[in-house]
């Protein structure tokens, strides 16, 4: 069994990225780096809105950026954020099948 506090950051990764904002913002992420500008037209709300997203993927350790000039530039922080959200995919798209 996995301990109290691993159960906890667990859930609270889970608890992220179940808003659809937050997801279609990771999914966009891993396709590419990007800009909080190019997010916020991908995404459909506003910059400052994109922003507060990313500093709570950020807190959980989801994303990662680098500064150049002015701007930053988010990524994931690794494959394993990509992979739980491809597997998530995969997993409503297979559910939508069998329904």
């Amino acid at each position: 069994m996995p301990t109290a506090t691993a159960i906890t950051h667990v859930t609270d990764i889970f608890k992220i990225l179940a808003d659809p904002t937050r997801a279609r913002i990771v999914f966009a992420l891993s396709q590419a780096e990007l800009c909080v500008c190019d997010l916020a037209a991908l995404v459909g709300i506003s910059v400052s809105a994109v922003s507060h997203q990313l500093r709570l993927l950020r807190s959980l350790g989801l994303v990662k950026f680098r500064k150049e000039g002015r701007l930053a530039y988010y990524t994931l922080s690794d494959a394993h954020v990509e992979q739980l959200l491809g597997d998530a995919l995969a997993h409503a798209q297979h559910l939508r099948r069998e329904a």
